[in-house]
């Protein structure tokens, strides 16, 4: 369960000791963006470091390291960097085809035989550019110890040269094409981040359309994000009241041998049921 990715540079150990008390579900050292060209060698210097005191810190939650893109001259001593740290695993951005993480998958190798550990290590995929869209059923399928992919909408909006818009209609169909790919492949899917850090209101309504679509959980850029991520990600009080009186319903039905009920005026037959099912088998909002 990934509700919430939340990023902090790999430059900056102050905002990484916070990382415990914002509760993301993954939390995620950046290696890329968010550290500046000439602080990468010394970020990546530090790391081990600065995961072990993230650790000290009491961070329970998911913890990965974003390292830099496959054809970077960084990336192969990133991941090197991560995989000698406690890190449960790496965020690999603009993945474009399943050769790319052969590294990552390496070194996982190697480091769950070294180093068993109850969480898995594990990739996360950044699914950000027009060829990776294209590339995503076969990405998601194929690449080995990847549990999660991220929709990239503004490094895809930049590829396409197209422009953003707050609806984001012009990026609906990849954003349909990753999730899609992703739960083909029975991998969590994280919607795309909302970079209007002071609208909450936009965030919610973005998040809301990609749970619609079938995302479950969402980039998140600040701690503020975060928290409201858990709230549009979980199932309301409301919503898990009517899962489990649904469910009481059909069970009951199905007892009397009625396999299709009426319920509170609407049709339901085992795929909304499963549907109820999953509702309550999340957390509740803001947990």
């Amino acid at each position: 369960m990934i509700r919430s990715l939340f990023f902090a540079p790999a430059n900056r150990p102050d905002l990484l000791l916070k990382f415990p008390r914002f509760g993301a579900d993954c939390c995620v050292i950046d290696l890329e963006d968010g550290t500046p060209a000439g602080e990468k060698q010394r970020a990546r210097e530090a790391l081990r470091d600065n995961v072990a005191q993230v650790r000290a810190a009491g961070l329970e939650q998911m913890l990965t390291v974003r390292v830099n893109v496959p054809d970077s001259p960084h990336y192969l001593a990133d991941l090197e960097a991560a995989f000698l740290a406690d890190v449960d695993g790496v965020v690999i951005p603009k993945l474009e085809a399943p050769e790319q993480a052969f590294p990552a998958i390496h070194w996982i190798r190697r480091r769950d035989a070294e180093a068993p550990r109850p969480r898995p290590r594990t990739i996360v995929g950044g699914i950000e550019s027009v060829k990776g869209v294209l590339n995503a059923v076969d990405v998601c399928a194929r690449t080995a110890c990847m549990g999660s992919v991220y929709f990239g909408a503004e490094d895809f909006a930049a590829d396409i040269g197209g422009r953003r818009t707050p609806r984001g209609d012009e990026v609906y169909t990849a954003r349909s094409m990753v999730v899609m790919a992703a739960r083909a492949a029975g991998l969590i899917a994280i919607d795309q981040a909302v970079v209007d850090i002071r609208n909450d209101a936009l965030f919610l309504e973005d998040s809301a359309r990609g749970r619609d679509l079938g995302y479950e959980g969402k980039i998140c850029v600040t701690p503020g994000q975060v928290k409201l991520s858990h709230r549009a990600f979980s199932p309301t009080a409301e919503e898990r009241d009517y899962a489990r009186r649904l469910i009481a319903a059909y069970e009951d039905a199905t007892a009397r041998g009625i396999g299709t009920i009426d319920f509170q005026g609407r049709m339901i037959d085992g795929p909304l049921l499963k549907r109820a099912q999953q509702v309550l088998a999340l957390p509740a909002g803001g947990s």
